[in-house]
């Protein structure tokens, strides 16, 4: 119930995701207000994580994600109320904020009912929910966008995100003795410590240079299709979801048995060819076919890998900071890859513009080796003292 009432959270958000930006241009937003459409709801996202992180570390779960997913439903509504950038991109900054909150609550509600000896599993079934919902949804934007108008695409999302509020207030939640037991007043705030669990920042790290790749392709790829006439870009999204949906229990699987690092590392060279073959997609509908199945493969199993990652290496109490973390991970890359990439859109076409945001997914990929040889060298030195 839990999976499925998610799926409807990020159907709901998602299909508004690669349609903003082309909204607001026509609007007529400039290249580096369209960014702002990213950078401002990661944001708030970011922001909004640290105080959840903390609630969720003394609070019951269920209050807290009908909280949530009630808060992203009432600003989805409001978006056609304005046709003025300023307010627009306020609304977007708004938006992020109940995104921050509602993720981290669902996303640590659902660690809560996973055995930790199957976390790599568990997550990345519950991760489905979120990959589907990633991918299909844009589809379905990217369609209402093109045949009806923004209103009716608002109302679409805004069903879908009232079935996810149904869904989600039906579900038994789980929350662990040691939160139970826990009371506000024997905790200290602290927004740094609520932001970062030094635990498990590796893999969060990780996670904010492929999405900061990954983020030229959320924020560009409908505008990208629409300058090279490309009249089937759903087909993306479309392989993307088909093939991610097969590979990800099994890439759980895999980490469970032989943990996470040669996975990230595979994972991050199927993404990174990925945006090389749709930096080159023209009209054949081919290209588009095969660099979504690679992103499906790569990227659908990537991310909910370095979730579990950074879970596997958190202590039970300080789960609701971890899942936090590792979201305000994704939103900070997208976000500052929007930012970054909106001004160079101004300068670069945006095929190319792939092709240079697919170096920081090589960037990752050195730093993930370096850091495994280093904790390679740690323990053969522990081991001889020890000898």
């Amino acid at each position: 119930m839990l999976m499925v009432g998610n799926l409807f959270v990020f159907m709901s958000f998602q299909m508004l995701i690669p349609t903003l930006p082309p909204y607001i241009k026509s609007l007529g937003a400039s290249g580096l207000e369209i960014g702002l459409v990213t950078t401002l709801f990661s944001i708030g996202a970011v922001l909004s994580r640290p105080f959840i992180g903390f609630m969720l570390e003394y609070k019951d779960r269920k209050p807290l994600v009908v909280i949530g997913v009630v808060s992203l439903l009432l600003i989805t509504v409001v978006y056609p109320l304005s046709s003025i950038v300023v307010i627009f991109l306020l609304f977007r900054f708004v938006h992020g904020l109940a995104w921050g909150w509602s993720t981290t609550v669902n996303g640590t509600a659902a660690v809560d009912v996973v055995p930790k000896s199957r976390l790599g599993e568990g997550m990345g079934y519950y991760g489905l929910s979120i990959t589907i919902g990633m991918i299909i949804a844009p589809s379905l934007g990217i369609y209402l966008f093109q045949v009806t108008t923004f209103t009716n695409l608002i109302i679409t999302s805004s069903v879908l995100g009232a079935i996810a509020i149904i869904l989600l207030a039906l579900v038994r939640y789980q929350t662990p003795e040691i939160v139970k037991e826990t009371k506000k007043e024997d905790l200290k705030f602290s927004y740094v410590g609520s932001l970062i669990e030094k635990s498990s920042w590796f893999p969060a790290f990780i996670t904010i240079m492929v999405t900061f790749g990954y983020g030229s392709i959320v924020t560009f790829i409908v505008i990208f299709g629409e300058e090279r006439g490309i009249q089937h870009i759903f087909l993306f999204y479309l392989f993307n979801a088909i093939m991610a949906s097969l590979s990800r229990p099994v890439a759980g699987k895999w980490f469970d048995d032989h943990g996470p690092k040669g996975l990230v590392l595979f994972c991050i060279s199927i993404t990174f060819v990925g945006m090389w073959a749709l930096s080159f997609a023209h009209s054949d509908a081919l290209i588009i076919v095969f660099s979504g199945i690679l992103f499906g493969v790569g990227f659908g199993s990537l991310i909910p890998t370095l979730q579990s990652w950074t879970l596997s290496m958190t202590p039970d109490n300080r789960r609701g900071v971890a899942n936090g973390m590792f979201f305000s991970s994704i939103d900070l890359g997208i976000g500052l890859s929007g930012l970054v990439f909106g001004v160079l859109a101004q300068f670069v076409e945006i095929g190319i513009l792939f092709q240079i945001s697919s170096f920081f997914l090589l960037l990752a990929f050195v730093v993930a080796v370096m850091e495994g040889r280093k904790q390679q060298k740690r323990r053969r030195l522990g081991q001889a003292r020890q000898a």
